[in-house]
């Protein structure tokens, strides 16, 4: 059963009518006139689509990011790598299951995948903590990492995390360490990074994978500092504030391209990636083969400086 987002009510309503005309179908004499019907429902129901998601605001885009349908980062591994070998553990405290890392094949080419997982039902969600890493998951990444800059291996990261798990264990161990620690360790390999935000990209939990070569973003995808809802509780000390706090952030795909942070916006199905899986999934793969294309054979010295540099000139006026 599809899962309609609130702004999707009048979608939600045609497809319910489609619904039961098929299930009329076949059960008497009109069902040309059924046919017809649902077919000019149909349509309807595209068309409304096409205009509704041509004008979301970035709260609605949140919404879409956070999609409990939106195909996750397993979905593309299993769809776009080829013998695909899991690797875990930090080899210093334990494994962590939101950071799903390994070695595999895109297209042919050997790479090392990195990604932060949400699940997609109760046990898997439990299971991956809900995509918020802890400091093992981070230290996990960069020995990954280290190891792809070793073996000369290009390094794809999936991102979809609302952050780093917050808990006292977590800090206990050096949350804010481990994630700095990952940023510095994603300056320093002289191989190229590529990173795709599939849904929600949150906080430093987010950029502790993200601080790549190549940035892209799903078009319904957001990637900020802070949640809207932690932006109204610090700003407003209200949560309901949180579709104004979505909209000063700036979160959306097409204000960080237009700032400078992202490189590439990948166009979604219409009605978002959780409408046409396969597609969508099929899309980021073209997108990261051709970003890689363009970053290989690059000497590792020039590769990390141009990406130290290209996160020194973000937020810095024009010369």
């Amino acid at each position: 059963m599809q899962t309609f987002l609130e702004f999707e009510k009048p979608i939600a309503e045609l497809e319910g009518r489609i619904r039961d005309l098929k299930s009329l179908d076949g059960t008497s004499a009109h069902d040309v006139s059924v046919s017809d019907e649902v077919r000019a429902l149909e349509d309807k129901v595209h068309k409304l689509l096409r205009q509704t998601y041509a004008k979301l605001t970035p709260w609605q885009k949140v919404m879409v990011a956070r999609h409990p349908s939106r195909p996750h980062c397993l979905d593309y591994i299993d769809q776009l790598i080829d013998d695909f070998v899991l690797l875990a553990g930090d080899r210093l405290y334990g494994e962590d299951e939101a950071v799903i890392g390994g070695l595999g094949r895109l297209n042919g080419r050997s790479v090392m995948v990195i990604g932060l997982e949400k699940g997609n039902d109760t046990a898997s969600r439990v299971k991956h903590n809900f995509g918020m890493a802890k400091p093992e998951g981070y230290r996990k990444a960069q020995r990954l990492m280290r190891m792809a800059d070793q073996f000369g291996l290009p390094i794809i990261t999936l991102v979809d995390t609302a952050g780093a798990y917050p808990g006292i264990a977590s800090e206990e161990r050096g949350q804010a360490e481990a994630i700095a620690a990952s940023i510095q360790t994603c300056l320093r390999v002289g191989v190229p990074i590529v990173s795709v935000i599939l849904g929600e990209g949150g906080s430093g939990g987010a950029i502790a994978i993200a601080t790549a070569d190549q940035i892209i973003m799903l078009e319904h995808s957001v990637y900020s500092v802070i949640s809207p809802e932690g932006c109204a509780s610090i700003l407003w000390r209200a949560g309901d504030k949180a579709q104004e706090a979505a909209q000063a952030m700036r979160l959306t795909a097409q204000d960080l391209k237009e700032m400078g942070v992202i490189d590439t916006i990948i166009d979604e199905p219409v009605g978002g990636a959780h409408r046409d899986v396969k597609s969508a999934i099929a899309a980021v793969g073209a997108s990261i083969s051709a970003a890689i294309d363009s970053l290989s054979g690059k000497d590792a010295d020039k590769l990390k400086k141009q990406r130290r540099d290209k996160y020194l000139a973000m937020g810095r006026p024009a010369p």
